[in-house]
């Protein structure tokens, strides 16, 4: 049987006065849902402004048809896909760079000689490499008076427009500009989904991968995309000492990120791409949380 709850509510404003309300009802899905998340419904259904405390009360679920759409259901728009590998301990991510060491610092035992009790506080330290984990690529990475992640634009790195396009490795691991014709690419994100990353943290992860060909990272480049990700080891074959797509894609301030994973989950297109990292002077690869934000199913 569907579920509604029933509640009452103050909310105040911070430049003064309230609203109240007594015996208020909205549908739910499930059996639960939090003040919080009432508080936060009733201020955006209500299109309130200056709101301050926020106090629910008298909360009962009980059983009873919908009136309408249950106001914990999540829409399309709101949906969050994680494309990031999760960095721990001890990961290779490239083979002959050193694996990040994370440990405390100051770990919460020791914290207690400078708290009172029962407050604890852990503060951690991480040494490792910049091409660690999921990592963005600026040209500075590749040329000495590129720009470094402090200068690149926040915009550029943030709700790009952007497409799958998928080329299994069981199909090819030499992805060339014909792979990428015949899609909407012009000033997007392009995603290359060659399902590589299902060998994350194995040995098979470092030979043979997938990777981009200088004719097709000059394809891209032509077609003025503003990103090109791929869930492999390299987007440049590995095998010899040259890097064209480096090359091609930096020179033209075309930015990378290496080492995705779940792009499979995602529609062709109709997302946005985000890949944000920290703003360190000097530095051209650091590690991202990227994720993909679903406009439509």
């Amino acid at each position: 049987m569907p579920k509604r709850v029933k509640f009452d509510f103050e909310i105040h404003f911070t430049n003064g006065g309230n609203i109240k309300g007594e015996d208020f009802r909205l549908d739910i899905v499930g059996h639960q849902i939090s003040e919080q998340e009432l508080a936060d419904y009733l201020v955006t259904d209500l299109n309130l402004l200056m709101v301050g405390q926020t106090k629910i009360l008298n909360k009962v679920i009980f059983e009873e048809a919908h009136k309408r759409k249950p106001i914990n259901v999540k829409t399309d728009a709101n949906l969050l896909i994680d494309l990031s590998h999760t960095i721990e301990n001890g990961l290779i991510t490239y083979k002959g760079l050193p694996a990040p060491i994370i440990c405390d610092f100051l770990s919460r035992e020791d914290s207690k000689e400078f708290y009172e009790e029962g407050t604890q506080f852990q503060i951690g330290k991480i040494e490792m490499v910049t091409n660690t984990g999921t990592y963005i690529d600026c040209p500075f990475h590749r040329y000495e008076n590129g720009k470094d992640l402090s200068e690149v634009a926040l915009e550029r790195f943030v709700d790009l427009d952007a497409v799958v396009i998928r080329i299994p490795f069981s199909e090819t691991i030499e992805i060339t500009a014909d792979h990428l014709k015949n899609y909407e690419i012009r000033n997007k994100a392009v995603l290359i989904q060659t399902d590589w990353d299902k060998h994350w943290n194995t040995e098979q992860y470092y030979e043979n991968n997938p990777y981009l060909t200088e004719g097709a990272a000059a394809y891209l480049r032509d077609c003025a995309v503003k990103l090109v990700g791929i869930d492999s080891y390299n987007i440049d074959d590995t095998r010899g000492k040259n890097r064209p797509v480096h090359t091609t894609l930096l020179g033209a301030e075309i930015l990378i990120v290496e080492h995705l994973c779940n792009l499979y989950l995602l529609p062709d297109d109709g997302f946005t791409f985000s890949a944000v990292p920290p703003k360190f002077k000097g530095v051209g690869t650091f590690p991202v949380r990227a994720f993909a934000k679903l406009n439509k199913r």
